[in-house]
């Protein structure tokens, strides 16, 4: 099960561990993070999971794909890291993973 780090917007750091198979964002809501909403559900459809992708963890996770860079023009503050958090599958090579919150609300 890999460790995902994430970091919110008070630069408060939650380590957890995230079954393979989910996404990023479900991780983060199974854990109580904060700042990752997923109003949505996941579908793509409302960028209410943003987050920054670590630089160290960019060219491993890739680029978002069209319908993910469509929704991400919703994103407040978007950046060349940013990514949807529904969008990001978790497996055994993400162990160590480091996403930034965005601004969600």
């Amino acid at each position: 099960m890999p460790k995902i780090t994430y970091i919110d917007m008070d630069k408060t750091v939650h380590e957890c561990q995230v079954d393979d198979g989910h996404t990023v964002m479900e991780g983060a809501i199974l854990n109580n993070v904060p700042g990752i909403l997923g109003i949505c559900g996941g579908s793509c459809a409302c960028s209410t999971c943003h987050a920054y992708i670590d630089d160290a963890w960019a060219d491993k996770i890739g680029p978002p794909d069209d319908i993910e860079d469509s929704t991400l023009e919703l994103a407040l503050e978007r950046k060349p890291n940013s990514r949807l958090t529904c969008q990001i599958k978790v497996d055994d090579s993400m162990d160590g993973l480091v996403v930034h919150i965005a601004n969600n609300e």
